[in-house]
């Protein structure tokens, strides 16, 4: 005969699948149902896989501690709670653990922050090996509020992401891709044109709108943007962050590796190595602005060039002059930059996830270009890297600070050099080539850097007093010395 497990009138309790270490929950058979305390509650998902995205206050009158969780909705119930009152709210299931046993449980979405409990245990989730005494309390193992406090440090919670794609480009490949990879993982990503996107900047409840109405809270965001919309979709990405959500590669990342000045003397001052470099507006002494690189051949870019536009390979010092007065003339920011004629019309691109190069291609322009840019007709096969260049190629995409990034090596006679760094990489050719799922991997260390604790706002600096021990001060009204009370809906 299994033994009895007895529960008091109010157990601390833990929710694993919701990231949610220590609740303090009132266990009422008086009540059928069993609730759960939820703010900001968000369906989303497919209808035949609805999901439902909503905050938590874990600790009774410490507002400051949010955490956001999403689970699979099971129902939509009408529930009736103590005080006559009816309420449409979202089921859900999940995993309890009390004590040493754990068992699945349907709990309701309700908003509790006026009740002292913000878990309700109902008579439907008491196994018939279950007692509950009604005089006494937490006859289980005692946890503590105290893991909120390093919670950020802890493993992510596994749970189903809602995750938005900055582009405007919903089906090209990449795009697809990561929304595919997304979806085999149990996530949900949804487009965003980041051109629609139009902001509410505020101190206290940071908007994102979209299309006439606010966008819902996302634990995470991937920014694939376009040059032409850089500044605009850094302000974007910008407000995601403040939204509390985690942005694979953030605004200042994109911004550094999209200024190409900036990139090259951020690459310069982690002596990261890249062919020599010059940098001018409208120079009157052209001849010496050349000779800084070495001489022709040389390559010329504008700022603003992608994917090998803008960018011209002289090959005599007397076509270098041209095309840099075609440029004054233009009023344009320029690289004057050295030809690496070993490399022979051929560069390597890494792919950097995190601290590590996860694939690469070696790219050789066409038979009439220099240009190695797949775009620009060039060709692909695997690459295979030397440490050096695995090294070199993870420091320039940590120099960037881009968690996901494309770095280009020139193989020169003296070393690898860097030759550019990319903040929204193309997966096609890398993925073709290699047979690699880029995308997965990509998602994978989305859902592995996305906590639950979104803020830990100090809108109360009382609320950060600590008892002699060093353990968060807990509520009055939250400890065991209250008497019973009475049912709660």
């Amino acid at each position: 005969m299994a033994e009895t497990f007895v529960l008091g009138w109010e157990e601390w309790v833990s929710l694993p699948r919701l990231g949610l270490p220590a609740l303090k929950a009132k266990v009422d058979t008086g009540a059928r149902t069993s609730a759960l305390h939820a703010f900001d509650i968000e369906p989303f998902g497919r209808p035949e896989r609805p999901m439902v995205r909503f905050g938590i206050h874990p600790l009774a009158n410490h507002s400051d501690i949010e955490v956001y969780s999403s689970a699979p909705v099971v129902d939509r119930r009408e529930i009736t709670s103590s005080n006559g009152e009816t309420e449409l709210r979202y089921v859900i299931e999940t995993v309890v653990r009390i004590g040493q046993r754990e068992w699945p449980i349907e709990l309701t979405l309700t908003n509790r922050e006026a009740m002292t409990y913000r878990m309700l245990l109902g008579r439907q989730a008491i196994g018939p090996d279950v007692m509950v005494n009604p005089n006494a309390s937490f006859q289980q193992d005692e946890l503590s509020f105290d893991a909120y406090r390093s919670f950020p440090r802890t493993q992510p919670a596994s749970r189903t992401l809602r995750i938005a794609l900055l582009t405007r480009e919903p089906s090209n490949f990449s795009c697809c891709r990561l929304k595919e990879a997304a979806e085999a993982r149990g996530h949900e990503l949804e487009m965003i044109d980041t051109s629609r996107c139009y902001m509410s900047i505020n101190a206290l409840m940071p908007k994102v709108h979209y299309d006439g109405a606010p966008l819902p809270r996302y634990d995470a965001v991937i920014p694939r943007i376009g040059a032409s919309m850089t500044f605009y979709g850094m302000a974007v990405v910008r407000q995601f962050e403040m939204m509390g959500a985690f942005c694979l590669n953030n605004a200042l990342a994109i911004g550094t590796s999209r200024d190409k000045l900036l990139a090259h003397q951020m690459l310069a001052a982690q002596r990261i190595d890249m062919p020599a470099t010059a940098f001018a507006h409208s120079p009157k002494d052209t001849k010496n602005l050349i000779g800084l690189t070495g001489g022709a051949p040389l390559v010329l870019k504008l700022l603003e060039s992608a994917q090998g536009k803008g960018v011209v390979l002289a090959e005599t010092r007397k076509a270098a002059e041209s095309v840099v007065s075609a440029f004054r003339r233009l009023d344009a920011n320029f690289l004057v930059q050295e030809f690496v004629e070993e490399a022979a019309g051929s560069d390597v691109r890494c792919l950097v996830i995190g601290k590590k190069v996860v694939a690469a291609m070696q790219r050789r322009a066409a038979d009439d270009d220099f240009r190695s840019n797949l775009h620009q007709g060039g060709q692909a096969t695997v690459a295979k890297l030397s440490a050096d260049e695995r090294r070199i190629a993870v420091r320039a995409a940590r120099a960037m600070k881009l968690n996901v990034a494309g770095v280009d090596l020139l193989r020169a006679n003296s070393g690898p050099k860097v030759l550019e760094v990319n903040s929204s990489p193309g997966l096609q050719g890398i993925e073709n080539v290699s047979g690699k799922d880029i995308a997965g991997m990509i998602i994978d260390y989305v859902s592995e850097n996305v906590r639950s604790v979104v803020h830990h706002r100090n809108t109360d600096p009382r609320r950060k007093r600590r008892d002699r021990t060093g353990r968060l001060n807990e509520p009055s009204d939250a400890t065991a010395n209250v008497s019973p009370p009475r049912s709660e809906g």
